[in-house]
């Protein structure tokens, strides 16, 4: 049974940098802002965990994993950073489980465990083989980019260098207005550099421009019309930075946010007199949003933390559950409900940090896995065990069938009643077998103790002598009910002794007597608190109170559980034994009401039990 759970994140948010002109503030911005849109654009290329790997790709095998890595070689290499870890984490999830599964049936056979070493796998070569020329790829391509970034600074240092030309020459400047136009819009076609060099490119060519549109005496119509122009573009550009503040998507705003400054880089300056203020507010519209997100990030990290803590708690409750102390259907089925509502406790917690979350589910998952796989492993051999006894009992039918037309009365009496007891020393069956099993078994024991019982008549006369024997035990304990002597208690129980050794009594008087001696025993045991449960309560409260140790308390509790469990199986062994004499055999009945009584004393037993757990309950 799979859990399945995907986690992600994004990169907390750098600090914002306030500088205090329009230049240097741009020039630092460019190296906060493009750090800043980076970081959660690149963490979120990654922070595919081992949950989402388990969704992706579960139930696929080895090999299928394998030829979907193959596949993605053919794909750019810039676009399949998240599947490769996706399938590299779906595949050494299957290949950990195999090597654990080797390691535990090695270590079964007695073997030491520093002996093993991890079988070679054709599937994991293969894959490592892929993965080798994935990452060989991604050199290549890395090495390409970072060549077009070379090139792309060399072209940038070249447009600077023309336009520090181009304003060294003041008797021409004029001239070359529509020349500086088209390095600047060469500048800004110009591609990604090395991050290293972007403030200081970023400076030079702000200064350079200044210098042309400042320094020099260019045109004033066609600077105030260029100021203008940049003035409207930049004033948008506030309004929206602005509007951004009240986005409830912070992490939405943060990305349009690191836009806006990338345009507000590729406008041109505005007049002199309001460069200030104009980058003022663009600046403090930023630092809204900014801390919003850097918020965003410190309180989804407590949350995170807070789930890190339910998730452990919920891993130790599981793994507390015994497993190794389920020994009946009952118990896996209450475990299971256990396991159910634990894994329904898991679904509704939310991602825990994203260094732990993965282990943290793996740890759960593992315990799940193990404790389903235990519990189909019980249930495997309870069905074996269940046909083993089948077997037996048919035997034992087949033994009984062929003695039941033996006129050998007293051998073959006694090979019945050894198989009988055979009988009771065999386990369960399944219930669609059990009655079928046992009326066949039991037709052939009562076949031949009804033809016995033919041929016995001469044990009538006995059994007349048996019937006053016993009437005279019940009259006995009807005078000592009546009379209530001091040692009425001890006169009963010898009674009772005297009434077991007499033999039987004609069959049409045996329930009618049984049940008169029943019935006097009855008031006996209620008239001189024979079960002596109260005293027997009274004095075992008495002794635990007497202990303060708290360990030896949780040992006495399982003691008294153990002896409930072991009462309680026997008291199932007499019900499933209950029809194995019928009023129709010979002493059937007689038989059938002694086992009643044992199973009603099993019976007061499990209820004395009960109450001193539930006072040793009490005292913890």
């Amino acid at each position: 049974m799979e859990l399945r759970e995907k986690s992600g994140s994004a990169e907390e948010p750098n600090k914002d940098v306030t500088l205090n002109s329009e230049s240097a503030s741009m020039a630092d911005a460019d190296v906060v802002t493009e750090k800043e849109a980076a970081a959660p654009d690149v963490e979120n290329e990654a922070e595919e965990t081992a949950e989402t790997a388990v969704v992706s790709y579960a139930g696929k095998s080895k090999a299928e994993l394998v030829e979907a890595l193959r596949e993605l070689l053919e794909k750019p290499v810039e676009s399949i950073k998240d599947e490769v870890a996706q399938i590299k984490v779906a595949f050494y999830t299957l290949r950990n489980a195999e090597v654990a599964a080797l390691r535990e049936d090695f270590l079964a056979k007695g073997n030491e465990e520093a002996a093993f070493a991890v079988p070679e796998d054709a599937d994991e070569a293969t894959f490592k083989d892929i993965l080798s020329q994935i990452k060989e790829k991604r050199a290549e391509y890395n090495a390409a980019q970072e060549a077009m970034r070379a090139e792309n600074l060399e072209k940038k240092r070249n447009i600077i260098a023309e336009i520090n030309a181009i304003v060294a020459d003041p008797d021409n400047i004029n001239k070359q207005y529509a020349r500086v136009q088209q390095l600047q819009q060469d500048f800004k076609a110009v591609g990604e550099i090395p991050a290293t060099e972007i403030t200081d490119i970023w400076k030079s060519y702000q200064l350079a421009t200044e210098n042309f549109y400042d320094l020099l005496k260019m045109n004033k119509e066609l600077r105030d019309y260029d100021f203008k122009k940049n003035l409207e573009i930049k004033q948008q550009l506030c309004a929206d930075a602005e509007a951004l503040g009240e986005v409830e998507d912070v992490v939405s705003a943060f990305k349009k946010l690191q836009e806006l400054h990338n345009q507000w880089r590729e406008t041109g300056p505005v007049a002199k007199e309001i460069r200030e203020e104009l980058w003022v507010r663009f600046k403090d519209a930023s630092a809204v949003v900014n801390k919003k997100y850097q918020a965003f990030f410190e309180a989804r990290k407590e949350r995170e933390k807070e789930n890190e803590v339910a998730k452990t708690a919920l891993c130790e409750r599981i793994e507390a559950i015994d497993i190794d102390g389920i020994k009946t259907y009952a118990g896996w089925d209450e475990a299971t409900k256990q396991i159910i509502e634990l894994q329904e406790e898991w679904k509704k917690l939310g991602f825990a940090a994203k260094k732990v979350n993965a282990d943290l589910f793996a740890r759960f998952r593992k315990t799940c896995d193990d404790f389903f796989a235990r519990k189909a492993e019980f249930f495997k051999m309870m069905k074996e065990e269940l046909a083993a006894n089948l077997q037996k009992k048919i035997a034992l039918c087949e033994r009984a069938e062929a003695l039941k037309d033996s006129t050998d009365w007293k051998k073959t009496t006694d090979e019945l009643v050894a198989l009988q007891k055979e009988w009771k020393t065999v386990g369960p069956v399944a219930k669609k077998h059990s009655d079928v099993v046992w009326k066949r078994f039991i037709a052939a024991c009562d076949h031949f103790f009804n033809e016995k019982g033919k041929q016995t008549t001469n044990v009538r006369k006995v059994e007349h002598d048996n019937l006053k024997a016993k009437k005279a035990v019940i009259a006995e304990i009807n005078a000592v009910l009546a009379e209530e002597p001091d040692d009425a208690a001890a006169k009963v129980r010898a009674l009772m002794k005297q009434w077991q050794e007499i033999g039987h009594v004609p069959f049409k008087e045996k329930d009618k007597v049984y049940n008169e001696y029943r019935e006097a025993v009855d008031k006996a045991f209620e008239k001189f608190d024979m079960k002596a449960t109260r005293a027997n309560l009274a004095n075992f409260e008495n002794s635990i109170s007497q202990i303060s140790d708290q360990d030896k308390m949780y040992r006495e509790r399982e003691r008294l559980v153990r002896i409930y469990e072991q009462k309680r199986n026997e008291l199932k062994t007499y019900e499933n034994n209950l029809g194995f004499f019928n009023a129709q055999s010979k002493g059937g009945s007689s038989m059938l009401k002694e086992m009643e009584r044992k199973m009603q004393k099993i019976k007061d037993e499990l209820a004395l039990l009960e109450k001193k757990i539930q006072m040793v309950d009490g005292k913890l």
